[in-house]
């Protein structure tokens, strides 16, 4: 396994990915490596050829797994062979010739405002009427998960990047907060007065009730027992949420972040600036909203146009 440790110290160091994605990059890469019965020979990884790859890919596919894992799974294969190519370890790239599965556009899941509201009314805490907190822990979560859905939706943060957000990256006297990104990225994402108003509330009230665990003094959210929160506690939170006001949806932390992008564009902010909040490298990646807000016009024509009208009533 001594490339793979070097592929994952390449990817932190020279690439600077996040762990959740080295951590991914690096399974994706020894799955690959136990199919070709080669995981604890070096000598055998660097003698892996295009059909080993070919075939590899051939048997994800015949196993049922889609397109966009293939994708996924392909991309970190590509990015080990790039780094044995770095390495000079090898001299032709196995997996350069490797074509991308199609994937199509899947257009993401949308709340209302309406549904919004009430999945933060849903945490039984209101940040304008402090009477509907109550005493104890089941208070503080409720200030806590309120603070977590406000965030998410009004500022479009990853769930990682909640996870990780630190108290000295939230500017609350300026209703901003600084965002450590994809590739150790920054980028600034103001603030609505009702989200800094509950994060303020959340950070001076619940927060200081809980004893944070070694390491976990700077960070904001955190659960019961003083830790940072995992994002699978948090897609717990946004789910139990959506059911307790009966949204039949799928909806995960990342339908907030679609959301939040989906109102700007509606209520009229340019692709760039979405771009930018959202922390996309590409504006083609936000360009999938454009297809959101077309399909909710299409709607639109087909309930108001006079050649519609007569069918639909």
């Amino acid at each position: 396994m001594a490339w793979l440790k070097k592929y994952e110290g390449w990817l932190q160091l020279e690439r600077g990915l996040s762990a959740n994605t080295r951590l991914a990059y690096c399974a994706d890469v020894k799955r690959l490596l136990t199919a070709l019965d080669c995981a604890d020979d070096d000598a055998a990884v660097c003698r892996i050829t295009a059909d080993d790859v070919q075939a590899f890919m051939a048997d994800l596919h015949d196993l049922g797994i889609g397109p966009t894992s293939q994708a996924r799974i392909m991309s970190g294969i590509k990015s080990f062979f790039r780094f044995l190519m770095l390495e000079r370890a090898i001299t032709t790239d196995p997996a350069a010739l490797l074509e991308s599965p199609r994937t199509g556009l899947h257009l993401p899941e949308v709340l209302t405002v309406d549904e919004v509201d009430s999945m933060t009314a849903s945490t039984g805490y209101d940040p304008d009427d402090l009477t509907t907190l109550t005493d104890g822990r089941s208070g503080d979560l409720a200030q806590r998960n309120r603070a977590i859905l406000e965030v998410l939706y009004g500022c479009g943060l990853r769930v990682s990047e909640l996870c990780d957000l630190q108290l000295s990256q939230v500017n609350l006297d300026n209703r901003f907060m600084i965002i450590n990104g994809k590739g150790s990225k920054q980028r600034m994402v103001p603030m609505s007065d009702f989200t800094a108003r509950a994060l303020d509330q959340y950070i001076k009230g619940a927060r200081t009730r809980v004893r944070p665990v070694r390491g976990a003094e700077g960070t904001v959210f955190l659960s019961h027992r003083g830790k940072p929160m995992s994002r699978v506690m948090v897609f717990y939170i946004v789910r139990d949420a959506a059911e307790a006001c009966g949204i039949r949806k799928r909806v995960s932390p990342h339908t907030l972040r679609h959301s939040f992008a989906t109102h700007l564009l509606e209520g009229g902010a340019n692709l760039r600036a979405i771009q930018m909040m959202l922390g996309h490298e590409s504006i083609a990646t936000t360009e999938i909203y454009l297809h959101v807000d077309s399909t909710r016009l299409r709607d639109e024509i087909l309930r108001c146009h006079p050649r519609n009208k007569s069918k639909n009533q």
